[in-house]
């Protein structure tokens, strides 16, 4: 390796490093004189110009260079000899693991195998474990960009932005800095109340406030759940079809993944089914994501004493359940259980806005302080002004008069999307009819390829999702997941008569 003058060299490192330009000039030239040095473009015991020759040659201030040693010096790269000058640092790795290495690396090549240094650059690259290759293969992403038919999102345009920001000045305006610490006892108590009080007369939760828990969202409730109640290897049941968020969780703890499916009244076990030994049994009951469909009281029944039968743990996820456009919201799961084997999870992304990352979770008496002392340990949770706004938020009443207006305006969403591909579709295909959530389920033929359909779709800006693509098991049925709510009524009547065109074209006459 040719070894420039140290000057002529850091000049060129100066003059082609055009990403450094905007940083500082000490920092430049610490960086070229770092790389130099890890490149062994400059060898341990190179001697450096003094700080004025350096200055010169390069046209900056002596105070740069001086600056730019010193931080060389604090971190080991150049040791500074009085009297001598200042010279590159001689820092091998431990000479006893290096010799392990190097003598490992000899054994290797002696017995036929490339050392790592000969090895071709493709097999150094670097890979995630076998488990974050599975979490990495659906990349769902995508599916939450702000366009036309994204399931799932909610329209938080429409959010009281001025009220929610005076609610939350009232304590940073007071100053309460005990709100700026973690929340070790589950969250903040008094928005764990207004949550009970919620839950009680909207949800019929049968519930103590000691027994509800503030979380950052559905994930991190499922997520604990996983950690707590199962262990590696044990089997949990989801819906087939199921929310990928659930699957990701449970893959992410390495539990064995058991599909059950779904029918017009919800998870439908079968004599096959029974034969495993679920550790927790995951339910979307009061609308089942994707399919949209509630659970029947008979199923439920059935689905508690399975659970107290195999003493199984029920993480029933109320999803969309506050958004019921005929009718009271559907009674919760738990609110049924006399075995106390239900964990009840909810979120307000839904209902507020996504960002706001505030979930609750209402666990068994007996498992409480278990949760408590995991969600603290574990999770470190904050957002205690947060936290503290959302209380005032719903024991002042604005959280139910911004349900309400939510649910007629997407009610309203929902019905004009309904009646636009109905118009262009006819009997060719089936719509949903639940009266309840976010999105719509257009079934489609089984001999229709739905995830081509969804690319075509995104070819046009319009964000739907293959209904196949939630299936874990072997017979998905064909067809679209469609919101609604994040779409102006103008662009529901555009994009519904053109997704609805689109659709029609492909199904056979």
């Amino acid at each position: 390796m040719r070894h420039l003058p140290v000057s002529e060299l850091l000049s060129t490192a100066l003059g082609e490093a055009e990403f450094m330009r905007h940083i500082p000039r000490h920092r430049r030239v610490y960086e070229a004189i770092r790389k130099a040095i890890l490149n062994q473009q400059l060898p341990p015991g190179s001697k450096l110009p003094s700080t004025r020759d350096l200055a010169r040659d390069l046209s900056l201030s002596r105070n740069t260079i001086l600056t730019a040693f010193q931080q060389l010096l604090a971190e080991g790269y150049v040791i500074a000899q009085t009297g001598s000058g200042t010279f590159v640092a001689n820092t091998p790795p431990d000479s006893q693991l290096a010799s392990e290495h190097r003598s490992t690396e000899k054994r290797h090549a002696g017995a036929g195998t490339l050392s790592s240094r000969a090895k071709k650059p493709a097999e150094h690259i670097l890979r995630f474990s076998e488990r974050g290759i599975r979490l990495t293969s659906r990349p769902a992403g995508r599916d939450f960009e702000i366009q036309p038919f994204a399931p799932g999102m909610a329209d938080f345009s429409i959010f009281p932005f001025k009220l929610w920001q005076r609610l939350q000045n009232r304590y940073w305006r007071d100053a309460h800095t005990e709100l700026l610490d973690y929340g070790g006892a589950g969250g903040y108590l008094p928005l764990r109340c207004a949550v009970a009080k919620y839950l009680r007369v909207s949800r019929s939760v049968n519930l103590t406030v000691d027994q509800v828990l503030i979380t950052s969202g559905t994930q991190q409730s499922l997520n604990l759940c996983a950690q707590l109640l199962a262990d590696t290897g044990d089997t949990a049941w989801v819906e087939d079809p199921c929310y990928w968020g659930a699957r990701s969780v449970f893959e992410a703890c390495d539990l064995r993944l058991h599909s059950v499916i779904v029918d017009n009244e919800g998870l439908s076990p079968q004599a096959a089914d029974l034969q495993t030994a679920p550790r927790l049994i995951y339910l979307t009951p009061s609308h089942q994501y994707p399919k949209g469909v509630v659970m029947s009281l008979a199923r439920r029944r059935l689905m508690l004493d399975i659970a107290e039968r195999k003493q199984a743990w029920i993480l029933e996820d109320d999803y969309d359940s506050e958004f019921r456009y005929a009718g009271r919201p559907i009674a919760s799961l738990q609110g049924l259980d006399p075995y106390e084997r239900v964990v009840y999870l909810g979120t307000f992304s839904k209902m507020l806005y996504p960002g706001i990352k505030i979930g609750y979770m209402v666990v068994p008496i007996a498992l409480q302080e278990g949760f408590k002392t995991a969600l603290y340990d574990l999770q470190r949770p904050g957002q205690m002004m947060l936290q503290a706004a959302l209380s005032d938020f719903m024991e002042e009443g604005y959280f139910g008069t911004h349900i309400r207006k939510l649910r007629l305006l997407y009610g309203q969403r929902r019905e004009l999307l309904l009646k636009t591909m109905q118009n262009v579709l006819g009997s060719a295909a089936r719509i949903s009819s639940e009266e309840s959530g976010l999105h719509l389920v257009l079934e489609l033929p089984r001999e229709i390829d739905d995830v081509a359909l969804a690319r075509t779709a995104m070819e046009y800006n319009m964000n739907v999702r293959a209904l196949s693509t939630y299936y874990l098991g072997n017979s998905p049925t064909r067809g679209l997941v469609i919101g609604y709510a994040y779409v102006v009524p103008e662009k529901i009547i555009f994009y519904g008569r053109l997704l609805a065109n689109i659709v029609k074209a492909k199904i056979k006459p």
